[in-house]
């Protein structure tokens, strides 16, 4: 029987995704055949023909698990399908033993499998498919993901645990994540206290990172649906800020910060020329990631050129004003996708630092089966 985990979290956008990376990365070191599995998948995508879940084909690529495709996303939810299960076209009892069939299917050859989950435990609930009813249909002890506060991790740990709870799922292990490095240690020391006496144990995940948190140019090009204009190589650039170039050429030169997307005006010849010309020089080149330049008055001929010929990445848009565009991208929740190289580089150096994989191997041994 393989070992298994379930990745859970209190909320969306906790970092399932990245602990379920850093954990594949840990436990291939130590584990000779390791499977992963999202039972649940609501972002439906195709990979080599085959519908499944964004996550599930993420992890299928980055870490070559095309054997597994079909039993990696069992049930891949589609806009219509809510609507549909309330109308009794779906049957959840179905819905379940494809899960079951896919899970059978890698315990067949992998000596570990992840397990994760979709959104907040309750999410799937209209399928009768919520997280903690998986999780107890597999039989698997929970790792769950939270933030890194206290008095509001503290709260949504209670509220997801009584839907664990209720299905008699074990919840071994809480992982609070995007951790202030200054404030690590304390908020570790303050949320063990706050949970002393429970079954479970708490465990720092990782520090908060921007590198992480923060869209690639390719990210932004799809956010957009617009196309990248100029060097594509630069296309896995990571933006750190976002700048709305309002003021003079002179003064948005000098207000440059490390790895910044521009909002330019189609208007302004002056300044698209002169950072067309500064993304040349050494100095600026590390602060400019490239531009957004929206606007209905056309670029002039000359500045189109010079645009072209310093091959400086841009985005024309032509429908949306330079708010709407600076608001688009920065609420946007960027995730990891399997050309993020350098995010994925930095998660298996994060989780070598970071997690103990030993550890969380031992507390997530196989004990007693939970009756169904």
């Amino acid at each position: 029987m393989a070992r298994k985990i379930f990745i859970a979290a209190t909320g969306q956008n906790c970092g399932k995704t990245t602990t379920s990376i850093s954990l594949l990365h840990l436990a291939r070191k130590k584990y000779q055949n390791v499977g992963f599995i999202k039972p649940l998948g609501p972002k439906p995508t195709t990979l080599r023909g085959i519908p499944m879940d964004k996550d599930a084909a993420l992890m299928a690529q980055v870490f070559g698990l095309r054997k597994d495709l079909r039993a990696m996303s069992p049930v891949v939810v589609y806009p219509d399908t809510t609507r549909r299960a309330i109308d009794g076209e779906i049957c959840p009892r179905r819905l379940e033993e494809q899960i079951l069939r896919a899970y059978e299917e890698l315990e067949k050859t992998c000596d570990f499998i992840i397990i994760e989950g979709s959104g907040h435990p309750g999410v799937g609930s209209v399928l009768k498919l919520s997280n903690a009813r998986i999780a107890r249909l597999l039989d698997a002890p929970v790792l769950m993901v939270t933030g890194g506060g206290v008095g509001n991790v503290v709260d949504s740990v209670y509220m997801n645990l009584a839907l664990f709870e209720k299905e008699r799922v074990d919840v071994r292990a809480i992982l609070a994540n995007k951790l202030i490095p200054d404030k690590r240690e304390r908020i570790l020391d303050y949320l063990r206290r706050a949970f002393a006496g429970e079954p479970f144990s708490v465990i720092g995940g990782f520090d908060f990172q921007p590198i992480l948190a923060n869209p690639t140019l390719r990210r932004v090009s799809r956010l957009l649906d617009l196309p990248l204009h100029g060097s594509r190589r630069e296309m896995g650039r990571i933006i750190h800020n976002v700048q709305i170039a309002a003021a003079s050429t002179q003064r948005v030169a000098e207000l440059l910060r490390e790895s910044t997307l521009l909002i330019v005006t189609s208007s302004r010849d002056e300044l698209l020329v002169t950072l067309s010309n500064l993304y040349h020089m050494p100095d600026y080149r590390s602060k400019i990631v490239g531009l957004v330049i929206p606007g209905i008055i056309p670029i002039s001929t000359i500045t189109q050129q010079i645009l072209e010929r310093s091959n400086i990445p841009y985005l024309r848009n032509r429908t949306h004003t330079t708010a709407e565009l600076y608001r688009i991208i920065t609420e946007d929740v960027s995730k990891i996708t399997p050309e993020d190289t350098e995010k994925l580089s930095l998660i298996r150096t994060l989780a070598e630092k970071r997690l103990d994989f030993d550890l969380l191997d031992s507390l997530f041994e196989p004990r007693d089966t939970v009756v169904i």
